[in-house]
């Protein structure tokens, strides 16, 4: 007779670690405050930010993070205006999503791309404090320049996010580094390694992580590891599915990261599950520049939210 039991695989072996680590914090985890869910709106395209805000606020949501368009002095969203959005439909910033390419890229080795990037840091910082935002997400490398130029980009990276570091410290906001997928950047790509990055560039203003879970899918051995070795310096995690569509539309173990968050506390205080979901391909910035359907872009965020808190008052049931 055969067993129809089999071993577990090595993923399902560390969910079960995981597992049991949240169900020894049964009584310590305060499972009364939900996770804040906020939305990265610059897969929204060109879309006015006005409709963009009240999707948001139609689905429940309080928190918004903002596409960093500020490019050049005279283009990008104008904090005076942005704030009366706010305002009026009693919406908050997450924080803004740093848009790095090849024309600003931090590692580049040219220094004229190399000084884009610290000029539009300077601006982005200024307009996360204008309108209230809690961090800037910051990329080492060009988003959508996967091949190295040589092997001094860390150390030009560096260099170049040094010069303007105090700039974060000022405004007081966390700059958040985020690791990319090896098939979009060139360096830093797991959470070790942003780590690593953080600790040698030594900086205060430089000390958060804005983890992704898309991309620790091809660069971590469990996500659920990543983000608890990721510690008390995440500040933001971004979501989409295992194809990198609406949540719910993939195979992502998503049971498995709330668990985590919740066992690093990540409920309380200024800390935000965003979701980003862009579609597969391995450049996804044009899409920023684009003009989407608003009835998929409402059935997107809707599917995501109702999908992302069904499961999070899934796995809370567990500590009943």
């Amino acid at each position: 007779m055969i067993s129809n039991k089999i071993k577990l695989q090595n993923f399902q072996l560390e969910n079960e670690i995981l597992k049991n680590k949240f169900m020894e914090l049964k009584g310590k985890i305060n499972s009364k405050e939900s996770l804040k869910l906020s939305w990265s709106n610059w897969g929204f395209g060109i879309e006015n930010l006005e409709d963009s805000i009240k999707r948001l606020k139609n689905n429940n949501l309080d928190y918004i993070e903002l596409h960093g368009n500020k490019y050049s002095p005279d283009l990008g969203y104008s904090s005076i205006e942005v704030n009366k959005l706010l305002k009026n439909y009693d919406m908050k910033v997450s924080g803004v999503c740093g848009m790095f390419s090849k024309e600003n890229d931090l590692s580049s080795n040219n220094p004229i791309h190399r000084q884009r990037a610290i000029d539009y840091i300077k601006r982005q910082v200024e307009f996360t404090a204008e309108v209230g935002g809690e961090y800037l997400l910051v990329v080492p490398a060009a988003v959508g320049r996967p091949v190295a130029y040589d092997d001094c980009e860390i150390e030009r990276s560096i260099d170049s996010l040094s010069r303007v570091a105090d700039i974060f410290v000022e405004y007081k906001i966390k700059g958040a580094v985020e690791p990319i997928r090896a098939a979009e950047t060139s360096i830093i790509h797991t959470v070790a390694e942003a780590r690593e990055y953080i600790e040698r560039l030594n900086h205060p203003g430089i000390q958060h992580i804005n983890g992704d879970i898309y991309h620790m899918q091809s660069g971590e051995t469990h996500i659920g590891k990543a983000i608890l070795s990721s510690g008390k310096s995440l500040v933001n995690l971004h979501m989409a599915d295992s194809n990198r569509c609406a949540l719910g539309e993939g195979s992502m173990d998503l049971d498995s990261i709330i668990m985590a968050l919740y066992i690093l506390g990540y409920n309380e205080g200024n800390k935000y599950v965003t979701p980003e979901p862009l579609g597969p391909g391995a450049d996804p910035y044009p899409a920023m520049n684009g003009k989407n359907n608003p009835k998929d872009l409402d059935l997107l965020v809707k599917s995501s939210i109702d999908y992302f808190r069904f499961r999070e008052k899934e796995v809370l049931s567990l500590l009943k």
